[in-house]
């Protein structure tokens, strides 16, 4: 199991300096990937962008690009530029966002979310590999039928024609699309013990591509029922608080989950939420969303009982954590992405990822390969 690290965004307390400052730190220490966020604040591939200016070897991961937020062109030619620029380390991490996002900042109407990211990707990959792209729609027709454009390539030459695509993924339907069409997953409030159900149905989706790689003429697939998630990247960010009190410690997280259940989407549609109750939180995150809709946020904080975020995040003693992050790796993640925010100074985030290197045993000399 990899490691990386999850920067965020800009805002709850995170600064660019603080990110660039942990990515260097990450650089230093062996960590396999750096990944930025964004939201409606500061945007993902121009940081990442000024963060592979000043690392070395560290991959650089979008988590996420938010689909709504640009063209697939626009994101073809940027995946492009980025992974060219840091010497082939871009991992390009996709995601619809939500509703309010989509609507209420980007002014492009949330329908068709799996539609739309299959023809999306399929977009990407086609001009990623400087073939003519052209599309016949219907969420992203190219060129516009009835009007002068034609279909072009991209005129860049790139590093990689195979910029490896991670899909952030919640729902099971979400699930199938990132194992049918992407590289890997972008998980979110991972559960160890939840895990089995969430991979077996990415494990399906592996299977259909399969069988449509078979099924077209030389097709040819080599991934078999033994070997179908090989080289298939399980990306679990993990919140990591070194502190001894399990309780103490779940209190740098509890802002965190109460955003994300409560307030990350509408009453109707928040799929942090419906997460929580497939884990078998209905009640608290009923009443987690409740307060936070109320505008009652610490009282939402609050709420979230202890067991949901001992589950999802790593707390207590080194010796506690280390015995967790083997289950997580014993679950079938690939590469653990820790998040050191909540709350954390930068002197606490830094020496956080010095303690988690060395729980894992993870030297310069000693780093793990990074999937190309």
């Amino acid at each position: 199991m990899r490691l990386g690290v999850n920067l965020g965004y800009w805002g709850r307390g995170v600064t660019g300096a603080d990110q660039v400052a942990l990515a260097r730190e990450a650089d230093r220490l062996g960590y396999d990937s750096v990944w930025v966020a964004e939201a409606y604040g500061s945007d993902s591939p121009s940081v990442l962008a000024w963060i592979g200016a000043l690392t070395e070897r560290v991959g650089l991961g979008s988590a996420v690009m938010q689909i709504p937020g640009r063209t697939p062109a626009m994101t073809a030619m940027t995946a492009a530029t980025i992974d060219t620029l840091s010497g082939g380390r871009f991992r390009l991490g996709l995601g619809v966002s939500g509703p309010q996002v989509s609507e209420g900042w980007h002014g492009v109407p949330f329908k068709s979310p799996l539609g739309r990211t299959r023809e999306y990707v399929e977009i990407v990959r086609t001009a990623l590999r400087r073939e003519t792209v052209s599309s016949p729609g219907p969420h992203y027709p190219l060129p516009l039928p009835g009007g002068p454009g034609k279909p072009l390539r991209l005129s860049a030459r790139t590093v990689r024609p195979d910029v490896p695509v991670y899909l952030a993924a919640v729902g099971p339907k979400n699930l199938e699309l990132t194992g049918e069409i992407a590289d890997g997953w972008l998980a979110i409030f991972f559960s160890p013990e939840h895990a089995g159900d969430l991979l077996s149905t990415i494990e399906r989706g592996r299977r259909q591509a399969t069988r449509s790689s078979d099924a077209e003429p030389g097709g040819g697939a080599t991934s078999g029922p033994a070997n179908v998630m090989a080289g298939f990247d399980v990306v679990a960010t993990t919140p990591v608080v070194l502190v001894d009190d399990v309780e103490e410690a779940a209190s740098y997280v509890r802002d965190y989950c109460a955003l994300y259940i409560g307030g990350m989407g509408s009453r109707e549609q928040n799929f942090y939420n419906q997460l929580a109750c497939r884990m078998g939180f209905e009640r608290d995150a009923e009443r987690i969303q409740d307060l936070y809709l109320a505008g009652r946020p610490r009282e939402a904080a609050a709420a979230v009982p202890i067991e949901f975020i001992d589950e999802t995040a790593l707390l207590g003693s080194p010796q506690r954590v280390a015995e967790r992050m083997r289950r997580y790796e014993e679950a079938g993640v690939t590469t653990l992405s820790i998040a050191t925010g909540g709350g954390m100074s930068r002197e606490q985030a830094l020496a956080t990822l010095g303690a988690v290197a060395t729980i894992a045993d993870l030297t310069p000399s000693g780093r793990a390969d990074r999937p190309s």
